[in-house]
């Protein structure tokens, strides 16, 4: 399994594509998250059950509308053609949507796009757990 700073280039990586192609749509653009906090932060919060652990990677502005953009890099399968969300991020994501009554979307590599209500709604549970987290995730499929 890649090293947590290797998914992290990768994420890294997917979450500036997403940022330029809201860009060239004329979005304004911040980065958000737990990419913006320093390491032992990040390593503190990862350690809890708190849904702060699951906060989007990007914050995003047209004019007045305002989105929150979840970044799924390497989260689908080339095999099974499903997109992998895992639980605790949908169900801290709904609280979110629901106490900030702003958008969320999760876009993947090929640029799919769900909510977390379209996860929750359509997704099954995966067989183990997510390997990056150890967590409980959900399968989408790509269609």
């Amino acid at each position: 399994m890649p090293s947590f700073h290797d998914r992290k280039a990768i994420g890294d990586a997917h979450e500036r594509r997403v940022a330029q192609e809201l860009r060239q749509r004329g979005w304004h653009v911040n980065t958000w998250g737990q990419g913006v906090l320093a390491a032992p932060v990040r390593s503190a919060l990862h350690g809890t059950d708190s849904s702060l652990r699951w906060t989007p990677d990007l914050i995003a502005a047209k004019g007045r509308q305002v989105i929150l953009i979840g970044c799924k890099s390497r989260m689908t399968s080339s095999t099974t053609h499903r997109h992998v969300v895992e639980r605790a991020a949908v169900i801290a994501h709904l609280q979110l949507v629901a106490w900030t009554q702003l958008p969320l979307y999760y876009v993947f590599d090929n640029l799919d796009v769900l909510t977390p209500h379209d996860v929750l709604g359509t997704g099954h549970n995966g067989p183990r757990t997510h390997a990056g987290s150890g967590t409980p995730y959900l399968l989408v499929p790509a269609s």
